[in-house]
This record gives C-alpha cells, sequence and structure tokens, in this order.
C-alpha cells in the first residue's frame, strides 16, 4: 500500500484529498502545521508527500529545502494559491517534484499524484536493472545514491535536473523532444509549458558544463530537442 504524507492546513482542502486518495488505496498521514509535517516527512517513509506552501510554523519552500538537504528524495507535489510564475519555478528550484494551483479540479491532482507514482515505480525497476554508475570523462553519475560528480565535485541538482541529466546519458546520442522530456520527466501532459524544459535544461547546463553556451554534454539538436553527446 502506497503511503502519502498530506501537509495542509485547510480542513476542506485535507478532506478533499483525504477521500480522493483513499478511493486509491493509499495509507493517508496528515499535518496541519509546517514543523509537525517536516517531522513526520523527516522520521517515516513516504511514497508522496503532498505539500502546501502557505504553512504555519514553517512554509512548504522551507520544507522541501531541509529534505532535499538531508537526502530525502520522497517525491513532492506542492500545492500553492499563487499563480505567478515566479512561485512556480521557486518552488520546483527548492526540490519539489511537480506543482499544482488552487482552486484545482480534482481529475488533474489525481492525474498527477497517478504520474508521480508511476514515475517513481520505472524509476526504481530501472535502478534493479540498469548500471549503477555512468561515465564520462570527468562526469559521474551514480544512480543509486542520485549522486553526480563532475572533476572530483559533487554538483547540488534538483531532483529533476537528476532525472534529465539522467534519463540523457542513458541514452546517450537519442534526442529528445521538448513534450517527450514533460511526459518523461514530469511524467503527465504539460502542453503550453515547454517553457519549464528549456529552463531546466539552461539551469543543468549552468552546472554540468565548463561553458554553458558551448555545451559538450547536453547538445540542442535543432528542430527536434536535446541530446547527450555520444562522442564523448
Amino acid at each position: 500500500m502506497k503511503k502519502v504524507l498530506v501537509v495542509e492546513d485547510d480542513p476542506n482542502i485535507s478532506e478533499l484529498i483525504q477521500i480522493h486518495l483513499k478511493d486509491l488505496e493509499y495509507q493517508i498521514q496528515v499535518k496541519n502545521n509546517g514543523r509537525l509535517g517536516f517531522e513526520a516527512a523527516n522520521s517515516n517513509e513516504f511514497d508522496l508527500i503532498i505539500l502546501d506552501i502557505m504553512l504555519p510554523e514553517m512554509d512548504g519552500i522551507q520544507i522541501c529545502q531541509r529534505l532535499r538537504a538531508l537526502d530525502n528524495y520522497t517525491p513532492i507535489l506542492m500545492i500553492t494559491a499563487k499563480s505567478e510564475e515566479i512561485d512556480k519555478v521557486i518552488g520546483l528550484e527548492s526540490g519539489a517534484d511537480d506543482y499544482i494551483t488552487k482552486p484545482f479540479k480534482i481529475r488533474e491532482f489525481i492525474a498527477r499524484v497517478k504520474a508521480i507514482m508511476r514515475r517513481q515505480d520505472q524509476f526504481a525497476l530501472l535502478a534493479e536493472k540498469e548500471i549503477k554508475q555512468i561515465r564520462f570523462n570527468s562526469l559521474e553519475i551514480d544512480e543509486k545514491k542520485r549522486k553526480v560528480v563532475l572533476d572530483q565535485k559533487r554538483l547540488d541538482l534538483t531532483p529533476k535536473e537528476f532525472d534529465l541529466l539522467l534519463l540523457m546519458a542513458r541514452n546517450p546520442g537519442r534526442s529528445y523532444s521538448r513534450g517527450e522530456l514533460l511526459e518523461l520527466i514530469w511524467g503527465y501532459d504539460f502542453s503550453g509549458y515547454e517553457h519549464t524544459v528549456n529552463a531546466h535544461i539552461n539551469r543543468l547546463r549552468a552546472k554540468v558544463e565548463q561553458d554553458p553556451n558551448n555545451p559538450s554534454f547536453i547538445l540542442t539538436t535543432w528542430g527536434v530537442g536535446y541530446r547527450f553527446n555520444d562522442e564523448l
């Protein structure tokens, strides 16, 4: 049974989420403030954390950042009442896997939850079957530890940045369109959100490339999307 932690201080939204997740036969634990939510997330193993941004005592951004700093990579679906693009970017930069804006349609919410669960199951299967370490020159990727080292220095990547790098490094030379990357990494139809891929690729290049304007690892396939260099 999948275990889900819901950190939400609005009782109406919390109850709505619980009703629909229980229909999926998930085991639910609810916390109504940020401090209790962080303590629960840090002391128990969950398959998903549903996290509101605006919380008493500790906000969702702080919770997300602290969990990632502790190498806790439990998937996080962030809920926010803010619709500004910068708020969504900050949420993803802090380590969230996905976000949804209030008020949301329950069908969209369930679709995103299922997509995250499905993607985690796929990555778990791949981790059991695939090579645990990938190396290209001075770049090393440890799948199991979700660690990336460049020139013997560990890089600080967000979960989505790591997933993007890992996907392309597993398949060097293969070109992925932005739509494919949205489906494979975000696991949901983000039609119209191709700029999300561009932004993540740019941030990833800034971290792994010596010269992001002339990349060596993550190349652009003009008219298509992106690929990992297969000539290293």
